[in-house]
């Protein structure tokens, strides 16, 4: 079996499993958000009752779009003020075995904008840098906390398609506590639970100090140990991935074997990036009562990224051309399948590879499973476009499907112009203010993730961080800020970005990419919310017909197109090209 047919095989395993999954996971959801009562309402309910009655009349409250966009910055401020103080602290604090200092206020300041935005961007190396502390309750918790706040905006919007002539979008806290509680905790135990079984590690022991056989001298030193880092990887791993957040608690990523330490882990990691994100599609059809349209949305979405991916995996399979076959890849061709696997996990292969990076990149979990600097040109190119294209190929819990919605919505406004049809989505007619939020929420993105860059590379503090000369290092620049602005995490390494300059604007882009992206959708579904219904007839259009779906598809790679083009032509596609 060659190579690329195994990366495909493998593709379509994870799609298939994820779908298979999905479907009855998002049957479960409806009955979590609506508060029937059933098996998982009779267990955790007097959970749920307990935090309701702590929250007071707030978990009561059917709440307007501008109460739930205020109760929901609220809540992720406090989150960051809370991460923000807890950092810089750790080393006055327990659980901290290699006794690490506290975090200067720039690194925190980044940190904290990272995990709250569910960017988890990390300029710094976990299990060197921060105390099982830090991991377990800083960061865990806005693993669990900063992702389910945006599966409720999601939830926010559906509601404002479901009712007619009111005003509320439902409970903020209500939908954070179900989603918590009913969804990210049990599925992540069970992940938890299978990573042990694979060998993950899971413990609060001291890092082990092994004597090595052979020393050796680094840097004018002799080398006499290697440090074993220990802690709780496994329940980390878990939800950063399931979440859509993807912090690593090792520097390694997925690539740690403490962390991913078999083939079935690889592939349950793989199968986590989109398992939550196709069940929020399906639920969106179910709560609608429009099931066809969520499979619309689905076929879109795999029309696009199958394609792109499998792209990918191939470049990664191919290798350099210019370079001879490598010793590795000689000695490993069963397990490697091609490529020149430096900067692969040869347990896995460079097709593995490929494919780990599109599902990081086409999601807000943005987890590393192999060195993305390493990565063909076109492939670290293709990441990028899953990024720019607004993550709305899955993309992060609920917000990924928001930002599809937006398209959407934009998509049938310039249908309706084309063919002077009625422009209405789902029974509400879209009017001027609703083009504008989604305009708005559209465009500011490519403004954000263009500007940003342009910044690093015009300013001397951008360029002194660039290792790489030429594309490759412009390619690097322009990846972390499309990996900032839309909340995934991911970069290409080979670009310091440690420093004061990229800290601090690499969280104002996080910021701003998260929260002006969010908050015109929750105005537009306050918008939407007070209409009253139009009836479909011959003169709307179907959201969910085959010519609707190329028509959107269209859209998305022509807004992609015109945005990024010129900037991918000048980075990875300039790179591949002088190979």
């Amino acid at each position: 079996m060659s190579g690329f047919t195994a990366s495909l095989l493998q593709t379509l395993l994870v799609l298939g499993l994820s779908i298979a999954l999905a479907y009855p996971l998002a049957a479960y959801l409806e009955a979590v958000y609506d508060g029937r009562p059933f098996w998982a309402r009779r267990l955790l309910g007097p959970v749920e009752k307990g935090i309701y009655r702590v929250a007071g009349g707030a978990a009561r409250e059917d709440m307007d779009w501008k109460s739930y966009a205020l109760n929901f910055l609220g809540f992720n401020v406090l989150g960051a003020v809370t991460l923000y103080l807890l950092l810089p602290l750790q080393g006055h604090l327990p659980f901290n075995p290699e006794h690490f200092p506290g975090m200067s206020s720039v690194m925190a300041f980044n940190t904290a904008a990272s995990f709250v935005t569910t960017t988890n961007l990390q300029d710094y190396g976990g299990e060197s840098t921060l105390s099982y502390l830090s991991q377990a309750l800083g960061l865990a918790q806005q693993n669990f906390l900063a992702g389910a706040s945006g599966a409720a905006t999601l939830l926010a919007l559906t509601r404002a398609f479901m009712r007619r002539k009111g005003k509320g979008l439902g409970n903020f806290w209500v939908d954070v506590t179900r989603t918590v509680l009913y969804l990210f905790l049990p599925v992540a135990a069970i992940f938890a639970l299978f990573y042990v079984q694979q060998g993950a590690i899971q413990n609060l022991a001291a890092y082990v100090h092994a004597d090595l056989i052979q020393p050796f001298v680094y840097d004018g030193r002799g080398v006499h140990q290697q440090v074993l880092a220990m802690g709780p990887a496994a329940s980390q791993e878990a939800i950063t991935i399931l979440g859509g957040n993807g912090g690593a608690f090792f520097n390694g990523g997925a690539a740690h074997p403490f962390a991913n330490p078999s083939p079935l882990s690889n592939l349950g990691q793989m199968l986590s990036f989109i398992l939550f994100p196709t069940a929020y599609i399906f639920l969106f059809g179910r709560m609608l009562g429009r099931r066809r349209l969520a499979w619309a949305i689905l076929a879109t979405t795999v029309l696009l990224w199958l394609p792109l991916s499998l792209s990918s995996q191939y470049f990664e399979l191919q290798g350099n051309p210019r370079l001879p076959a490598s010793v590795a890849q000689e000695a490993l061709p069963l397990y490697a399948g091609g490529g020149d696997l430096e900067g692969v996990d040869l347990r896995f292969g460079a097709g593995a590879c490929g494919l780990f990076g599109s599902l990081a990149a086409t999601t807000g979990a943005g987890m590393s499973g192999c060195a993305y600097d390493s990565a063909a040109p076109m492939s670290s190119g293709i990441n990028m476009l899953y990024m720019q294209l607004g993550e709305l190929l899955y993309g992060g819990i609920g917000v990924g499907l928001e930002s599809f919605l937006a398209v959407m919505i934009f998509a049938v406004f310039l249908a309706g112009l084309m063919t002077g049809r009625t422009p209405v989505f789902l029974g509400k007619k879209i009017e001027a203010y609703d083009v504008k939020m989604v305009s708005f929420a559209i465009l500011l993105m490519p403004l954000l993730v263009l500007l940003t860059t342009a910044l690093a590379v015009a300013l001397p503090a951008g360029r002194e961080s660039v290792f790489n000369p030429g594309p490759q290092g412009f390619s690097e620049i322009l990846y972390e800020f499309s990996s900032a602005v839309n909340n995934n995490g991911s970069d290409m390494g080979g670009l310091n970005v440690n420093t004061s300059f990229y800290n601090l604007l690499s969280a104002l882009a996080m910021l701003f990419g998260r929260y002006f992206g969010i908050l015109p959708l929750l105005a537009l579904a306050g918008s939407l919310v007070c209409k009253q219904g139009t009836a479909v007839g011959a003169a709307t259009l179907r959201e969910d017909s085959p010519l609707m779906i190329v028509f959107v598809a269209l859209v998305i790679l022509l807004l992609a197109a015109v945005t990024f083009f010129p900037a991918l032509a000048l980075g990875p596609i300039a790179a591949q090209w002088r190979l």
